[in-house]
């Protein structure tokens, strides 16, 4: 799952740069993985993509840029919102396309906060899904 994290992070989340991205690994799978109940979509015996769950809230959805647009994410989340109803995520406002993927999911606009959860200047969108 970390490796999968990282790739991903770095197709979505380029504007973090690589030294973030590689400090944060360790934060996200020593603290965050441990906290979460993750749900991971295999092929092949192969993992290609995870959903941790925070409660109701999705603290991360990560899908190899590989498999991206084939329908993984959205099971997920399907799943997710099948076992826990309504749903939240935070997505950073610089990553349109995983904008437009949870708005497609069902996922609305509820608020908006200036920074990132490490206090950084990328502005973070609250959004979320009826159950």
């Amino acid at each position: 799952m970390a490796a999968i994290w990282l790739e991903a992070s770095k197709a979505g989340h380029p504007f973090l740069g690589e030294a973030v991205l590689l400090k944060q690994l360790t934060l996200v799978r020593d603290v965050y993985f441990p906290q979460a109940e993750s749900w991971v979509a295999e092929e092949y015996d192969t993992v290609v993509g995870f959903i941790g769950m925070l409660g109701n809230h999705i603290g991360g959805l990560f899908i190899r840029p590989r498999e991206y647009r084939r329908g993984i994410g959205r099971k997920l989340v399907g799943h997710a919102a099948s076992r826990l109803g309504q749903l939240t995520v935070e997505v950073y406002e610089r990553n349109p396309g995983a904008i437009a993927f949870y708005a497609s999911c069902g996922f609305v606009l509820v608020g908006r906060k200036e920074t990132d959860d490490e206090g950084r200047p990328f502005p973070l969108l609250c959004m979320s899904r009826p159950g």
